[in-house]
């Protein structure tokens, strides 16, 4: 089963959107371009987008209260004012590995940001996955990573999903919510066998996995618990990157897109590749949470 009704909202003509999440109490959708060094702030109400360049890779971008974020960027934690536009370094895990970078990351019910780290050059598997604390201490907690990439809960928070693209993977870890530790890690889905790679993913209130498929034109609907595939979404363009609920409802599923490595007569057949999306699947999604449960 495809659905096929999916609307361009915003032709940002980025190069690697990536990281959506809605701030319920604006109504606004926050999104990163990686490498166009920015993220951005669309309010679907009025289709506009407000661009805050950043000066290096921003790889996930969470809200963190009244006109500030938090990011995970090429140079660690970083705290961002969108009123004077200041950007305030917090701590930088991998200094010592200037080939990686933040990826993508989100914050789990607690308000803790979950981000991960990924070989800039994509390489080698040395990135991994950090939590930074609501207290803004921060801990390793899963390493030997590819592509660091979606993540998601459980509605009972007993367990976390995780993906790293370049194996192709989603992983599942028990979820200690009280503690904020994972552990036991499990292959959940083995996506070898799928279009494209699996890369930014979410979570519905039926406790299914929505999974974006870079280079697999689609958004797939997944069930952890039987690990089958139940349906897509198609997409008007190759790299899906990720798909994040939205919308006063949490009816509207939002779909970030790439231009990143297009030939000129591909990017001629996806004109809006690089665009954000939005579809209604018919299912609602769950709350995005903010940094320190702000």
């Amino acid at each position: 089963m495809s659905i096929q009704n999916v609307e361009l909202v915003l032709d940002a003509k980025a190069t690697l959107a990536e990281g959506p999440s809605w701030y319920a109490k604006e109504e606004k959708l926050y999104w990163v371009d990686i490498i166009g060094q920015k993220f951005g702030r669309f309010d679907p109400a009025t289709g506009e987008n407000e661009d805050y360049s950043i000066g290096e890779h921003v790889g996930a971008v969470v809200p963190a209260g009244d006109n500030k974020v938090m990011l995970a960027t090429q140079s660690g934690f970083q705290w961002y004012d969108l009123l004077d536009r200041k950007l305030t370094a917090l701590i930088d895990p991998e200094a010592h590995i200037p080939g990686n970078r933040f990826n993508d990351g989100k914050c789990d019910a607690q308000g803790r940001f979950w981000a991960g780290t990924m070989d800039n050059a994509e390489q080698s598997e040395s990135g991994a996955l950090y939590v930074l604390d609501t207290d803004c201490s921060y801990r390793k907690v899963f390493d030997g990573v590819g592509v660091s990439n979606g993540i998601a809960w459980s509605l009972d928070e007993k367990e976390m999903y995780y993906v790293d693209s370049m194996k192709k993977l989603v992983y599942s870890f028990d979820f200690d919510a009280e503690r904020g530790q994972i552990s036991n890690p499990q292959v959940l889905i083995d996506f070898r066998d799928e279009q494209g790679f699996p890369d930014g993913m979410t979570i519905d209130e039926e406790g299914m996995l929505w999974i974006a498929h870079w280079d697999g034109w689609q958004v797939s609907r997944w069930n952890p618990r039987t690990k089958q595939k139940l349906s897509s979404i198609a997409v008007p363009a190759a790299k899906a990157s990720s798909c994040m609920f939205g919308g006063k409802d949490l009816d509207v599923l939002y779909i970030t897109t790439a231009r990143k490595g297009l030939q000129p007569e591909q990017a001629a057949d996806q004109p809006h590749a690089g665009g954000l999306f939005a579809v209604k699947p018919g299912v609602k999604g769950t709350k995005t949470y903010s940094f320190g449960q702000a």
